[in-house]
């Protein structure tokens, strides 16, 4: 893993960070104030850790991150993601009176939320423990405002202020009904529990229920608690398992959907046009199957043909060597790339595995079956997957091109020096691997290391260089 590039990408805002293995799987979760001081403490400061940090960075192949509004916040999500990931390296701590937990009185009628130290088996939930208090109360009243239970140890006869700030729904003077209330109880312990979209889910049910059957006062009350609960949502950063299983379900694809490819075309300005092919694995790049090609059949600026060429090449060779298909194929292009791309897998008896286009102008997608192209909302979770693997497959023709404009540069410059012919040049590149260290060379010994160099030679670079 480039820890300085993952460092940099950062945010510096709070949220909760994930150190994940080679296999995806959770070494460590921490929440932070600023996510990037947090994590690059990890790196830029040697010596400062535990031997036991020390032996999981070691581990380290991949950072995550949830961005959340505030860091109080951050505590109560670190907490359910602790609980349900059990990662290796956090130290479990102790349910006694050392740290606070939050209390759900479920064995009450109309049940309260409060932070306590002491554990009981009297039939309420704990969530916790929590390592800092004070961010608990701050995340407390957060939830309050959110979920309004009442926060009374004996309910009064009369309403209080918590009603009228709607931070309570008042059961004492029977403003709500028990079945409400426990509604509200059942979603609360849902989004403590980690299970926001199972939660978003239930609230949009119930609510188009309350409006069929005319109860707007309630079904406002519950889109209230849904736009609170998205706000909170979208500073969430989804699982790549989770942008992948709303993909698969958004394109109607029944199967798993494991693998995708995806195919980008670079001919900046005429020259060298080359094809790039990057593999993402459960959402996430799998770069020992990303692969490069130099467009040979396309003489003229022809996308088309030059996409038809790549598709062609790729999966006659998985064909012919029994390699492993994709689940879904990406195409950057709109309707007329799909289709070159579809038309070339039909011929090779591949129409059964999904392909679709995305367009960068308005980020259309384009389906094989669909008439019009498919528009998903800004924010969809299935759009960012796309966008992403998009950019990579982009990112990646592009540097390979950039590579090989350069490499025809640093070529003629070396034509220019006396004694050096293609096959010196070759050997030359194949020891330095570019003309600026061929540059940086000051002493002849160096290039004498290599079989096809002599003194003379070597000579006539450094001093080609040194003019």
């Amino acid at each position: 893993m480039d820890y300085k590039e993952k460092v940099r990408s950062l945010p510096d805002s709070p949220g909760v960070y994930i150190m994940e293995d080679n296999k995806g799987g959770a070494l460590y979760i921490g929440k932070a104030k600023d996510l990037k001081r947090r994590v690059s403490s990890y790196f830029y400061k040697p010596g400062r850790l535990s031997e036991r940090l020390e032996a999981m960075i070691q581990k380290v192949e991949d950072i995550t991150y949830i961005p959340t509004s505030t860091e109080a916040e951050a505590l109560i999500y670190e907490n359910g993601l602790i609980k349900r990931l059990s990662p290796r390296y956090n130290i479990a701590l102790r349910d006694d009176k050392s740290y606070p937990m939050l209390k759900l009185t479920t064995n009450e009628k109309f049940p309260r939320l409060f932070i306590t130290r002491q554990k009981r088996g009297d039939g309420a939930v704990y969530f916790g423990p929590y390592t800092n208090v004070k961010l608990l109360r701050e995340a407390l009243a957060i939830l309050r405002r959110i979920f309004p239970l009442r926060t009374c140890n004996k309910m009064p006869d009369s309403l209080c202020l918590n009603y009228h700030l709607r931070q309570c729904v008042a059961p004492c003077v029977g403003k709500v009904a028990e079945d409400s209330y426990k509604e509200i109880v059942l979603e609360l312990k849902l989004f403590l529990e980690g299970k926001r979209t199972e939660l978003l889910k239930l609230l949009s049910e119930r609510m188009a229920v309350l409006a069929r059957s005319q109860n707007f006062e309630e079904a406002a009350q519950l889109r209230n608690r849904i736009e609170a609960l998205s706000a909170m949502e979208r500073r969430v950063a989804y699982s790549p398992a989770d942008e992948v299983e709303e993909l698969r379900r958004l394109l109607g694809i029944t199967k798993n959907i494991e693998r995708i490819e995806a195919f980008d075309v670079s001919n900046i300005m005429g020259k060298t046009a080359v094809g790039s092919i990057v593999h993402f694995y459960k959402g996430r790049p799998k770069k020992s199957e990303y692969r490069r090609f130099k467009i040979k059949t396309v003489s003229k600026m022809d996308d088309y043909a030059m996409m038809r060429e790549l598709i062609y090449r790729r999966y006659r060779r998985l064909l012919n060597e029994k390699g492993i298909l994709p689940d879904l194929i990406l195409i950057d292009g709109g309707r007329g790339h799909l289709s070159v791309a579809t038309n070339e897998l039909k011929k090779l008896g591949l129409s059964n595995i999904p392909a679709i286009g995305i367009a960068k102008e308005f980020e259309h997608l384009y389906l094989k079956e669909a008439k019009n192209p498919v528009t998903l909302p800004k924010e969809a979770k299935a759009l960012h997957l796309l966008e992403r693997i998009r950019d990579e497959a982009h990112r990646f023709a592009i540097s390979y091109h950039k590579r090989l404009l350069s490499k025809g540069i640093e070529l003629s410059e070396l034509d220019n020096i006396e004694s050096i012919g293609p096959k010196r040049k070759r050997a030359l590149f194949n020891y330095f691997g570019s003309l600026d260290k061929i540059k940086n060379v000051k002493d002849t010994k160096e290039f004498l290391k290599i079989k096809e160099m002599d003194e003379k030679s070597a000579r006539n670079i450094i001093e080609y260089f040194k003019r």
